[in-house]
């Protein structure tokens, strides 16, 4: 028997980018298993790989060991291992969009289709889903800011701390289903009614000036600032390892883009937001 290790549970639906998740994961240093049974969980954890943070990838491949699984990371927890479920979601919509462009067929899929197999997929889940520590909505997001987010939240850089994430986003495209705090700065003037500046986001500095220079915007990151500093040392107090900020205008090109940034630059400067990440979630968007 090795020592204790720090073990993640990946399950979730089929189509929900558990295959993206173990690559960022294998990228931040995890050791990782894919598609392992449950009743071999322990067992692996027990061999002396070489690294203390194991990541087991556990869903409806399993068959009948499916409903081992719980069984099985208890008894790691049991065993003294620190042991988190993730769970990846994502709309009916959005698997069946991504079944019908990839032309895979579903696991549990018969003759009535991906829906049904994937009505049956979340039935079969339901126990593991309600046990996760994590659960990420994948339905809207592109496997580059799926990576983003489990690098953020898993890497070694950030797991001493509370990883802060500051998201700008456009209200157009739906409000961030991971967002801990949502602010809405739709009532700065809009760059995108000025024909010099419509072209570009946020990012550039004319754009960000026209934002970031008015005295609202000003008093905002002030009062925004003042309030994360004193939600943060009571979030870690209790134990919160994640915080999303995200920040929302309407198009989330322009507004969202300046503020987000400047919010993250103050951040950083702070011992308590030093690895405060930057995600700007639809600044390329049309």
């Amino acid at each position: 028997m090795t020592g204790p290790k720090t073990i993640l549970v990946i399950t979730g639906m089929s189509g929900s980018g558990k295959s993206t998740c173990v690559r960022g994961l294998e990228d931040a240093g995890w050791f990782c298993i894919d598609n392992l049974p449950a009743p071999l969980l322990m067992k692996v954890a027990d061999l002396g790989v070489g690294q203390n943070r194991l990541a087991f990838v556990v869903d409806v491949r399993e068959g009948q060991f499916l409903h081992d699984a719980p069984g099985a990371i208890d008894e790691l927890r049991r065993a003294g291992h620190a042991v988190e479920v993730l769970f990846l979601d994502s709309s009916d919509e959005a698997l069946v969009r991504r079944y019908s462009e990839t032309r895979r067929r579903h696991p549990l899929s018969g003759a009535e289709g991906v829906l049904e197999g994937i009505e049956r997929e979340r039935a079969a889940l339901s126990a593991l889903r309600v046990h996760a520590e994590h659960v990420l909505d994948t339905s809207t997001m592109t496997v580059h800011e799926l990576r983003r987010q489990v690098m953020t939240r898993f890497s070694s850089a950030t797991a001493a701390g509370l990883a802060i994430t500051v998201m700008s986003f456009g209200f157009k495209y739906g409000v961030p289903s991971n967002a801990d705090l949502v602010f809405d700065v739709r009532f700065l003037p809009n760059p995108f009614f000025v024909p010099e500046l419509k072209a570009f986001s946020g990012k550039d500095p004319r754009v960000a000036a026209y934002v970031l220079e008015r005295p609202d915007a000003a008093e905002f990151l002030t009062r925004t600032f003042d309030l994360l500093d004193f939600l943060v040392p009571r979030y870690q107090r209790e134990g919160k390892a994640y915080l999303t900020v995200a920040v929302g205008c309407t198009g989330g090109r322009h507004r969202s883009v300046a503020v987000a940034e400047a919010l993250q630059r103050r951040l950083v400067a702070t011992p308590w937001g030093a690895a405060a990440q930057l995600w700007d979630r639809d600044a390329d968007k049309e």
